[in-house]
């Protein structure tokens, strides 16, 4: 069962996913013309953001059940390994972020060319301006960039900030993301670790959270999707569909979100379980513990397919690099199966 050679995968590295895997089918116009990044170019190691629920796993593998929206298809075919339990998503909010930034830029409501300035306060730590050891200026469109590319903290809060949190949660209403939840941006979810440890700032935390024991990290609401932003592997795909298939928005703004998602650095897992003639755009999301990325994978025949994998590791130690490769295996198998290779 294909099922349980992708929970093998994920056993192996010392962890326990979740997946959904399926389909990308619209018009011509959208699907496969994002100027996706080739899976061999530029492989890339570091941190995204993102990671997974401790749910039970339930695996799928099947006919897709549902309303059909913008491009579902029922009866399609599916790759599922727990893809309607709740996971955390962290950064890969980002997508929906800036799938709201780009309708009201291409619905005259903002202007992204509009200049914001990065200080002191907004920085974060991490890529990108949130890095930054002096003060920056740049438009609302490049903090969609660094949002997307390198997953900027401090440029995803400056423009959730712009766009409104209300109405980024009201999109997603709209995608019919029923089960998806939007807590916060990404200052709002580091405050919250900050209490819970009782850390005065980064610095505070970074002393601090290596001392507490395992079960207490584990414990973090950041970490339980019950208490943060979060979604399921399918609902997330659904998302990407959408988006891939011109029916999330107007198409100069679904078309920005892929050309965005396609300029993502961090290139360790969905990419690495691909040949090189496969293109990915993606984004990526990573807690302790919790590695996870979503995006579309397109070969070279011009087949699509949207995949979503979550991976919590049974120790908070584990080898990062093995859980990261685990990620792209088991979206590499599932995308296979799909395409009925090695069957």
């Amino acid at each position: 069962m294909i099922e349980e050679r992708i929970r093998q995968v994920f056993a192996a590295a010392g962890a326990e996913g979740r997946l959904h895997a399926v389909p990308v089918h619209g018009p011509a116009s959208a699907v496969g013309k994002a100027g996706e990044r080739h899976a061999g170019a530029g492989a890339k190691s570091g941190a995204g953001d993102g990671a997974e629920s401790g749910a039970t796993a339930g695996a799928t593998v099947g006919a897709t059940v549902g309303a059909t929206v913008g491009a579902e298809q029922p009866g399609g075919r599916e790759v599922g390994v727990g893809a309607d339990d709740p996971v955390v998503i962290a950064s890969i909010f980002k997508v929906l972020l800036v799938l709201e930034f780009a309708r009201q830029a291409a619905a005259g409501q903002l202007d992204p060319r509009e200049r914001v300035r990065v200080t002191a306060a907004d920085r974060l730590g991490g890529w990108g301006t949130a890095g930054c050891l002096d003060d920056v200026e740049l438009s609302l469109r490049d903090l969609a960039h660094f949002a997307m590319s390198v997953s900027d903290n401090s440029a995803a809060d400056l423009l959730l900030d712009r766009v409104g949190l209300d109405t980024v949660r009201l999109l997603a209403a709209e995608l019919g993301l029923e089960r998806t939840r939007i807590v916060g941006g990404p200052r709002d979810l580091l405050e919250s670790m900050l209490a819970e440890v009782g850390a005065r700032d980064e610095r505070d935390f970074a002393a601090r959270y290596p001392a507490l024991p395992d079960d207490r990290k584990r414990r973090l609401a950041v970490l339980d999707p019950r208490r943060t932003t979060a979604s399921t592997p399918r609902e997330i795909t659904r998302l990407l569909r959408l988006i891939w298939t011109d029916a999330a928005g107007p198409p100069e703004a679904c078309s920005l979100v892929r050309d965005l998602m396609s300029r993502q650095v961090f290139r360790h897992r969905l990419v690495s379980g691909f040949p090189d003639d496969v293109t990915v755009a993606a984004k990526t999301g990573t807690l302790p513990g919790l590695h996870m990325e979503a995006g579309v994978v397109r070969h070279p025949d011009g087949e699509c397919h949207a995949v979503a994998v979550f991976a919590r590791t049974h120790a908070l130690a584990a080898s990062r690099p093995t859980v990261d490769a685990a990620v792209g295996r088991a979206a590499g198998i599932a995308v296979g199966f799909l395409r009925g290779e090695g069957r």
